[in-house]
């Protein structure tokens, strides 16, 4: 787990432990500026050291799978479970229009014109 830094400009740096997070916020050399995601302020100037970071996507056909990582260590890695039951939805769908248009129903008069 890491804690999203900013600088004292409100330009994203690396990301911290959050025990390194919690002697900041206890020092007042940072703020809290967000609650979710966790996000701390620097109230000091700093050398705005960052590292490559690079991004991995597995696309699949019921799971996409992404991850940041640097050389080292492992930002941040989450699952997304795609929908599965759209094609179904739509093949209901096509098949009430189809069952709508083949009906075969007596004339009816029009009702929006039986109001004084």
């Amino acid at each position: 787990m890491f804690v999203f830094v900013l600088n004292h400009h409100g330009e994203p740096l690396m990301p911290c432990k959050p025990s390194k997070a919690r002697k900041l916020l206890h020092n007042s050399k940072a703020k809290l500026v967000k609650q979710t995601p966790f996000t701390i302020q620097l109230l000091f100037g700093s050398s705005g050291y960052k590292q490559e970071i690079s991004l991995g996507v597995d696309a699949g056909t019921k799971h996409i799978g992404f991850s940041a990582t640097t050389s080292t260590k492992v930002l941040l890695e989450g699952e997304v479970q795609l929908r599965t039951d759209i094609q179904d939805l739509l093949a209901t769908r096509r098949a009430m229009r189809s069952a709508r248009r083949s009906r075969k129903t007596r004339y009816r008069q029009a009702r929006f014109l039986n109001r004084k």
